[in-house]
């Protein structure tokens, strides 16, 4: 099965649009290395898939015929990301709900930039 088949077919991507981007932008790695969505992928490998800042990785148990349910995910792939990654995302993914409820959304608008600039002076 082609790596970006096999990345929709665990639901790691949301449809194969984004799993064929995923390869071809240089977001998704097999056996530690970049690869384009048509590589074939086999039992024992492993995939690495970038999550900003960290890369994900996981090793492949089977390969389904097509896309699985949810439940039957843990029956084909094995996470294998170190937990100090894990504890780094998630420390990250709670600093942005943080900044999200505090109302800051990433680099001031043109507007924000004037008010700002004008408060200082």
């Amino acid at each position: 099965m082609r790596i970006d088949k096999y990345i929709w077919a665990v639901r790691l991507a949301k449809t194969r649009t984004i799993s064929s981007k995923m390869c071809s932008n240089e977001k998704a790695m097999l056996n530690d290395s970049f690869v384009k969505g048509a590589k074939n992928v086999k039992i024992g490998d492993t995939f690495s898939i970038k999550v900003i800042p960290i890369w994900r990785k996981y090793k492949i148990l089977a390969i389904p015929k097509s896309r699985v349910g949810a439940k039957l995910v843990s029956e084909l792939i094995k996470e294998i990301t170190p937990q100090s990654d894990l504890d780094l995302l998630q420390e990250i993914e709670l600093q942005n709900k943080l900044n999200k409820s505090l109302g800051i959304k990433g680099r001031p608008t043109k507007k924000d930039r004037r008010a700002l600039n004008d408060f200082l002076e």
